[in-house]
């Protein structure tokens, strides 16, 4: 398992080719048990961005996921999340996840910031290896797609694997409604 072929891009598995995951990805993945559960390909740094890697690969949208780190602020208090979204939608920033965090108001992390919290780099955020204790809120289509390709926390590479998987990593909530259809 963990060999995926999409478009133009063919996997090995994530177990093979551990070089090309961020050290946080790796302990998940480990730990998870999943090294042999997911696909791993390299691409090109430049072409990591969702609609450059969609280009490029001939893939169908709807396989594509973005993972965006989101915060807000409670009573002084910092509460961040990570979304994650098929890439023909927009995570539902200003009413989903601001009343999931239960904050006044909800956005986007700055890059920068969202890149040192997650000692991932920017273009190749994932769920998998995000800080302990981080919500990971997961668009319920998400977890219905077979195959969905997301970063693997390096822009050198793409991870693939089931759906349903992203949906059952640790601290990861099932949220109907979380991806807005993205304006056309």
């Amino acid at each position: 398992m963990g060999v995926f072929t999409l478009g133009g891009l063919t996997t090995a598995p994530a177990s093979s080719r551990t070089d090309l995951l961020a050290p946080s990805t790796l302990q998940t993945l480990e730990a998870l048990g999943w090294l042999d559960e997911v696909g791993v390909v390299e691409i090109d740094p430049d072409i990591s961005d969702t609609a450059a890697t969609r280009d490029e690969f001939g893939l169908d949208a709807s396989n594509l996921a973005n993972c965006v780190v989101v915060g807000g602020k409670r009573e002084g208090v910092e509460r961040i999340a990570a979304c994650v979204v098929l890439s023909t939608t927009r995570a539902d920033v200003n009413n989903t996840v601001k009343r999931l965090l239960d904050v006044r108001k909800a956005s986007f992390l700055p890059m920068d910031r969202a890149v040192e919290l997650t000692g991932m780099e920017y273009g190749g955020i994932t769920p998998i290896g995000l800080p302990v204790g981080w919500p990971v809120l997961v668009d319920a289509r998400v977890a219905d797609e077979e195959v969905v390709i997301i970063g693997s926390g390096a822009r050198r590479s793409k991870i693939l694997l089931p759906g349903r998987l992203i949906a059952s990593l640790p601290d990861a909530q099932l949220i109907e409604g979380l991806g807005l259809e993205a304006a056309g």
